[in-house]
């Protein structure tokens, strides 16, 4: 096992929560002799008191129970608490309990709010209305004992003293969800109630082997860097970070041994982007393309420097809009190739098509040599380091979820069986296949993984899954892509835009400031502000039910003929419109607008 990192101060894992009119108090009861904590109503202003307030016929409080503080976030005249309400735990990580948020509960603030000027509550009533759904976040996970945001290999390489400070401190920023919310506590001193959140997914399995038991989890690390969604977070910023950039780390525990693998995938690091315009799928397009080397060049010294040496699997066509963004990904990434640094090209839809995936044993055959040589963590019964994981699998497809995740889910079963080789469990020739229960458990895990992912970045859950969960495209499973596929062309179009203005104010990257010259979130001008689809796509049907109304009425009047032409026309018109300002009619995010 692990040596068990240990902070200097425990965190509070199960709190009362009492909501006064003027204030909240948050107290500790796990068994902590500790002081409570009280948020005032008005202002945010917080303190540490000894005792809980008496209660009266005047001040009745509600009391409910909570496991953890999120954090707060200041918007324009009144700031919001975030407390999670209910926890359910998932498995342990090395050791050590795992929980997922089940629900969030946003508490305001805004007392202060009575005395602002209508706008300054026009704006705040605009921008809490995010918070609401930023209620409804899916796939955080936090454990009050370890570290969740550093992997195994990580966490072993913690100097002495960085084990002693508190898990806030030890987090990798880039996987800290609430990162940007912690900080009013971390300036108030409040330890032991900073709860380190990360959004990804985290499932585990226990199967049998002849006697022996493996338990293997695979946990995901969204990065905060660039977070959003599919449409409106594409390819890198300047700095180099990429959107739906995942850490994935597959740990095998078995007869004492500890072995972590590690894979990462992001999307194509240039800028580049995909508007969404109401068609299907909207055009590419590259963004400043001069920069293209220079931001691919920032993007892989910091991933050399964070995982050693790095393979970049680019699994795009080779022709078509995604041929000229895999073009433009070769020639970016041709200069900086080296001994640390691969790119390998592998056209997933001509190869595998639409159902042939086990050819991505053609891929593995070119990959091996990398993973054989960068290897995996391994830790004995003692908790001593055997081998460390030298470097790392990057894969991207477009979207970086359905091809990625059958790829990356065909990496990770050849990387356990060298594992289980390693430690002496599978003979030379032995696969995973050949033990049906620990088969089906590892698809089923790297389905639901995938799911997760695809969940967050997209809404609904990944294509292709049916492989992934059975070895073989299946009809049923073709026809839930379809499904899927479609539910994700409308959440791109007329939802992800709000989804992502309350994404961007949760991370921090939309900072609400009364000082500067802003307008609230839903205020627009020109043809957006009236450009509505669905009044549109009404006043085309009623177009097309007088065309029709006035046809049935020509054999009586031939001016019917007029009226329905008219009526056709008009149709036309406001359908053609539609279709060259598409953009307009899109659910668009408001706040923050990237430099890319």
């Amino acid at each position: 096992m692990m040596e068990r990192a240990e902070s200097c101060q425990k965190l509070y894992t199960r709190m009362r929560l009492w909501e006064f009119p003027d204030e909240y108090v948050i107290e500790p009861t796990d068994g902590s002799s500790a002081s409570s904590l009280s948020i005032s109503r008005v202002d945010a202003s917080m303190k540490l008191i000894d005792n809980v307030p008496e209660c009266s016929s005047v001040r009745v409080p509600k009391i409910q129970t909570i496991f953890g503080v999120v954090g707060i976030l200041k918007l324009v005249a009144g700031s919001y608490l975030i407390v999670i309400t209910d926890r359910e735990c998932v498995g342990s990580y090395l050791g050590h309990p795992i929980f997922k948020v089940i629900s969030l509960k946003v508490l305001p603030c805004d007392h202060s709010l009575k005395n602002s000027p209508a706008e300054q509550k026009k704006m705040e009533t605009e921008f809490s209305g995010l918070l609401k759904i930023a209620e409804k976040t899916s796939g955080l996970f936090f454990s009050y004992d370890t570290n969740l945001t550093l992997s195994a290999q990580r966490l072993y390489d913690l100097g002495d003293e960085s084990k002693l400070l508190p898990l806030w401190r030890q987090a990798e920023p880039r996987f800290l969800w609430n990162n940007y919310m912690l900080e009013v506590l971390i300036d108030n001193k409040l330890d032991p109630y900073l709860l380190p959140v990360v959004q990804g997914s985290f499932h585990n399995f226990q199967a049998a082997i002849g006697k022996d038991i493996i338990d293997v989890t695979l946990i995901a690390r969204r990065c905060t860097r660039r977070n959003g969604t599919r449409m409106w977070r594409r390819g890198a910023d300047p700095d180099g970070y990429v959107a739906n950039f995942v850490e994935t780390e597959q740990i095998v525990q078995m007869n004492g041994f500890t072995s972590s693998f590690v894979q990462i995938r992001g999307s194509m690091p240039f800028l580049w982007e995909q508007i969404v315009d109401l068609t299907y799928k909207p055009k590419f397009e590259i963004v400043r393309p001069e920069e293209a080397a220079r931001v691919a060049e920032r993007h892989f010294l910091d991933l050399r420097k964070k995982y050693g040496s790095v393979l970049a699997v680019d699994l795009v066509n080779k022709h078509g809009g995604e041929g000229r963004l895999s073009e433009k990904f070769a020639n970016a990434v041709q200069p900086i190739v080296s001994d640390d640094l691969r790119y390998l090209h592998f056209d997933f839809h001509k190869i595998c098509g639409h159902v042939h995936f086990e050819r991505l044993s053609f891929l593995y055959d070119q990959i091996a040599d990398f993973l054989e040589k960068n290897g995996y963590l391994l830790l004995n019964d003692k908790g001593e380091k055997m081998k460390e994981q030298l470097g790392v699998v990057r894969t991207n497809c477009i979207d970086c979820l359905d091809r990625t995740n059958v790829t990356q889910s065909m990496i990770g079963r050849k990387m356990l069986e060298l594992q289980l080789r390693r430690i002496g469990v599978f003979a030379a020739e032995e696969t995973i296949s050949s033990h049906p229960n620990l088969d089906e458990s590892f698809k089923l895990l790297w389905a639901s993984h995938g799911d997760d992912i695809s969940l967050q970045y997209s809404g609904t859950a990944a294509l292709k899954g049916d492989f992934v969960r059975f070895g073989q495209r299946t009809v049923q499973g073709i026809l839930k892509d379809g499904y899927n596929a479609l539910l994700r062309y409308y959440l791109n179009n007329f939802a992800d835009g709000t989804k992502q203005d309350a994404i961007d104010l949760l991370q921090g990257h939309y900072i609400v400031s009364v000082s500067r010259d802003m307008m609230p979130p839903s205020q627009t001008g020109g043809l957006e502000a009236i450009a509505s689809f669905p009044l549109a796509l009404c006043l085309v049907l009623i177009g097309l039910f007088l065309t029709i109304m006035s046809l049935k009425q020509v054999r009586y009047d031939l001016r019917h003929l007029f009226f329905s032409m008219l009526w056709a026309s008009i149709s036309a018109a406001i359908a053609a419109f539609v279709k060259a300002n598409g953009r307009i009619f899109c659910n668009r995010p408001r706040l923050h607008k990237p430099r890319c």
